[in-house]
């Protein structure tokens, strides 16, 4: 099971973004994904988790400005950005929990870089 995330870009404040996070390989169902953004020097930050009944919880750096949201069909699930500020300029990585029809295995994508300008 593989994990590709894109959507990255360069943005001016206030612009929006929306990554994606597609699973390929053997999947049966992705139950849980989990966005997190990770700045040079710094630790890395939950941004937002969607689980298998699609609930989903935002950090509150982000709370109201973004959304994430999936599509079981495409194996996607994805990351709508808002409002972006500069404090939102990170590579974002997406890591879930992938059900392969026998054993549920967690994968982590390579990541997409965000950028945002003022």
């Amino acid at each position: 099971v593989q994990l590709q995330a894109s959507g990255g870009g360069s943005v001016q404040a206030g612009g929006s973004l929306k990554l994606s996070c597609v699973a390929s390989g053997r999947v049966s169902s992705i139950n849980a994904m989990t966005w997190y953004r990770q700045v040079p020097g710094k630790e890395r930050e939950l941004v937002a988790r969607i689980s298998h009944d699609d609930n989903g919880q935002y950090s509150d750096n982000v709370k109201g400005r973004f959304t994430i949201s999936r599509d079981n069909a495409k194996n996607t699930v994805y990351l709508q950005m808002s409002s972006l500020k500069p404090s939102d300029t990170a590579v974002y990585l997406c890591e879930g929990w992938i059900f392969d029809g026998t054993h549920t295995r967690i994968a982590t994508g390579q990541g997409t870089q965000v950028t945002v300008s003022s």
